[in-house]
C-alpha cells in the first residue's frame, strides 16, 4: 500500500499540487522496511507520468491558460517560458525544481517538443533528484 500510495503523492506532486513526495520517500526508507530500488523506481515513475501529464496538458490545452481555472498562472508561464527559450529543451533536465519545474513541463508541450526528448532528459533530473534524496537519507540514518 505504501508503494501505491508514493507513486500517487509522486504524481501528484510532478502536477500542480503543492505535495512533497521526497518527505514521503524519506520517510519510507526511515522505516527501513522497504526496498530502496522500488521505492526510488516507483517514485521516479510517479513523478515522470506527472510531469508527462503536464507536458500533454501543454499540448492540447493553451487554448485554456487565460481561464481562472487554469492550474499555472501567468508569472509562472512566463518564468517557464523564459527559462524555456534561453535553454531550449535542455531546460527540462531542471523539471525537478520547485516553482519552475512543474509550468516548464507544460511549456515543453505547448511548445511541441518530441515526447521521446521530453521523457529521456525529465526522467534524468527526476531521478537524480531522488538519487540525492535517498544519499542524505542514507547519510542521515547513518549519523543519527
Amino acid at each position: 500500500m505504501s508503494y501505491i500510495t508514493l507513486f500517487v503523492i509522486s504524481f501528484l506532486a510532478a502536477t500542480i499540487l503543492p505535495l512533497s513526495s521526497e518527505i514521503m520517500l524519506a520517510g519510507l526508507m526511515a522505516v527501513q522496511s522497504y526496498n530502496n530500488f522500488i521505492l526510488l523506481l516507483v517514485a521516479s515513475l510517479g513523478n515522470i507520468l506527472g510531469s508527462s501529464f503536464n507536458w500533454v496538458l501543454g499540448i492540447y490545452s493553451r487554448k485554456f491558460e487565460s481561464k481562472k481555472w487554469f492550474p499555472f498562472n501567468q508569472k509562472q508561464m512566463k518564468r517557464s517560458s523564459k527559462w524555456f527559450l534561453k535553454y531550449g529543451k535542455w531546460s527540462l533536465l531542471f523539471a525537478w525544481l520547485p516553482i519552475v519545474g512543474d509550468p516548464l513541463t507544460f511549456v515543453a508541450g505547448t511548445m511541441r517538443i518530441r515526447f521521446l526528448d521530453f521523457l529521456i532528459l525529465v526522467a534524468i533530473g527526476k531521478v537524480g533528484r531522488y538519487l540525492m534524496v535517498m544519499a542524505a537519507t542514507d547519510l542521515s540514518l547513518k549519523l543519527f
